[in-house]
């Protein structure tokens, strides 16, 4: 009997598997009381260290640390230039910070329809959207698992627009050799608390465009000509000059003291979450779902989420009845995403109805997300088993 019809649940309530869970070591914490101790918890030093640790990482010119993968989005639309009524092509199968970037930008967002098998943009589809207003392409690489960047880049060179990467899920991701997010003009990452490191709230910008890395370093803090760290170190106080009606959008310190120790774990963390993707795939086989497919060749996936489709014509029940089913036995499961044009706001401003990107609806009335983390142990990857062959009816 499940626990949805009072029998007794995989995992008792006090100990609920929280759906991404930051994996957060003794090292991390003694940094940021370092900060605390140091009295520069705002943006300073370690943010500097953070910004050029993660520049040689990906190999590009310039790395911006900010507060969120959203303000880097926002930066970056703003730095590329968009003025209103220009038009940018992104996904409908994204958080709707995707949407919402380009919108707070003055620009119009543009959905082109996913592929049903990858979750992410259809290169054919974006092309069937492209016209005289479209100012750049914004793709999202879903998962981990990169996206057709041959032929994105093949787009984009052919009807001169600008490439955005949206990396949220992507920072070990690389597609033929080259990382993720340095394809584009811009790629744009998150270090939010879920994300496969951390620094609690956070993300950055990286380019080899200086004058985009200037704009996005401008706008991050106020629109001041020196930022807090340039004027209060100890070269000497430097006056600054608002060039620009900005935005707060900086790092603090005590964040980046936390990303200093989780960037030297990504292989750790990322060697984890592909052992549990494997052991999940290899459980779940005989299940009413369609599995994550394999990662394609010449592609490094990041596992950052592990998202099977609920076969609901086989089960003879809807998603969203499993996703109850799972949290009453305990454990915290996650929806990436309700397609963007299924929410009321971009029905109504954009025009959008359901129909209108078939294989995004389809994946979305499907998708759900079990726990993918570098630090969930034994128990709770064999508790996240045994729930979901349960509440599929096959234990």
């Amino acid at each position: 009997m499940l626990a949805i019809d009072g029998g007794k649940p995989v995992r008792v309530k006090e100990k609920f598997l929280v759906f991404g869970a930051p994996c957060i070591g003794q090292e991390e914490i003694d940094e940021v009381v370092d900060s605390m101790k140091k009295r520069w918890i705002g943006t300073g030093p370690k943010v500097a260290l953070f910004e050029e640790e993660f520049r040689k990482m990906k190999g590009r010119k310039h790395a911006i640390a900010v507060n969120s993968c959203t303000a880097a989005l926002h930066l970056s639309m703003l730095a590329i230039g968009i003025r209103p009524g220009d038009e940018i092509i992104t996904t409908p199968m994204t958080f709707c910070a995707t949407v919402n970037a380009i919108i707070h930008a003055g620009g119009i967002p543009v959905l082109a329809d996913c592929k049903r098998d990858s979750f992410n943009i259809d290169p054919s589809e974006v092309e069937k959207k492209i016209g005289p207003r479209t100012k750049g392409i914004l793709v999202v690489h879903f998962a981990g698992r990169p996206c057709d960047m041959d032929e994105i880049m093949d787009l984009a060179r052919r009807y001169d627009l600008f490439v955005v990467e949206d990396c949220a899920h992507a920072i070990e991701t690389s597609y033929k050799g080259v990382d993720a997010g340095c394809f584009g003009d811009v790629g744009c990452f998150s270090f939010y608390v879920t994300k496969n490191i951390t620094t609690g709230e956070g993300g950055i910008i990286v380019t080899d465009n200086d004058k985009i890395a200037e704009r996005v370093k401008m706008l991050a803090l106020h629109g001041m000509s020196k930022d807090a760290w340039g004027r209060f170190s100890d070269e000497g106080y430097k006056h600054y000059e608002v060039i620009h009606a900005g935005f707060k959008y900086n790092m603090m310190d005590i964040q980046a003291a936390i990303g200093l120790h989780q960037l030297k774990k990504i292989e750790k963390f990322r060697a984890r979450r592909k052992e549990i993707w494997q052991i999940y795939n290899d459980s779940f086989r005989d299940l009413p779902v369609f599995l994550p497919p394999d990662p394609q060749r010449n592609t490094e996936h990041s596992y950052h989420l592990y998202t099977p489709l609920i076969d609901t014509e086989r089960l003879g029940k809807t998603r969203d009845w499993v996703l109850h089913a799972l949290t009453m036995e305990n454990i915290g499961v996650g929806v990436h995403y309700l397609p963007v044009h299924y929410h009321s706001f971009y029905k109504k401003t954009f025009g959008l109805k359901k129909g209108d990107f078939p294989n995004a609806e389809w994946v979305g009335d499907r998708t759900l997300s079990l726990p993918l983390s570098g630090c969930l142990s034994d128990r709770d990857v064999e508790d996240v088993i045994v729930a979901f062959r349960k509440v599929l009816g096959r234990n």
